[in-house]
């Protein structure tokens, strides 16, 4: 059994996409032209997101935002990830995925790496969609008080 989580990132022209948003894998396999598997070591955060379409047009759009775990330790089952994650943040329907998108890149736009982020921050952006309200806004204050917080946690 791996230490790593493994995700299929699978593509079929105007059928299938799945793709990471943002992520640092450590492993890289190409399986055929379609499909290939990363793998991220525990604790990474990673966004996954999954686009499917037929003859007339999008029919589901989804994105997770995830935490690799170790071996052994306990995790949600996902589609496409081996052996499952922590979900911090989960989303379905093109409205709401592209909020998540929109945030994603607010972040990226401080200046702050995405994968450094919170993990409380996702699971709070996750809240506040369901609850159908407006997310607060990731702060360079809000990232150096996470950044402060993980060096002194063990």
């Amino acid at each position: 059994m791996s230490e790593y989580t493994h995700l299929e990132l699978l593509w079929l022209k105007k059928r299938i996409e799945n793709y990471i948003r943002f992520g640092k894998t450590v492993e890289n396999r190409i399986v055929d032209k379609s499909r290939r598997v990363v793998a991220f070591a525990p604790g990474s955060i990673f966004a996954f997101v999954r686009w499917t379409a037929n003859d007339f047009g999008t029919i589901a759009s989804r994105i997770d935002i995830l935490r690799a775990v170790g071996s052994g330790k306990r995790c949600s089952t996902i589609a496409y990830v081996r052996p499952g994650a922590d979900i911090l943040l989960t989303t379905i329907g093109w409205p709401n995925v592209e909020k998540v998108l929109q945030i994603i890149d607010a972040v990226e736009a401080l200046g702050v790496d995405a994968v450094e982020v919170s993990p409380e921050y996702w699971r709070h952006v996750h809240s506040r969609l369901v609850a159908r309200e407006r997310p607060r806004p990731y702060t360079r204050q809000r990232h150096e008080a996470w950044l402060l917080r993980r060096r002194i946690e063990p």
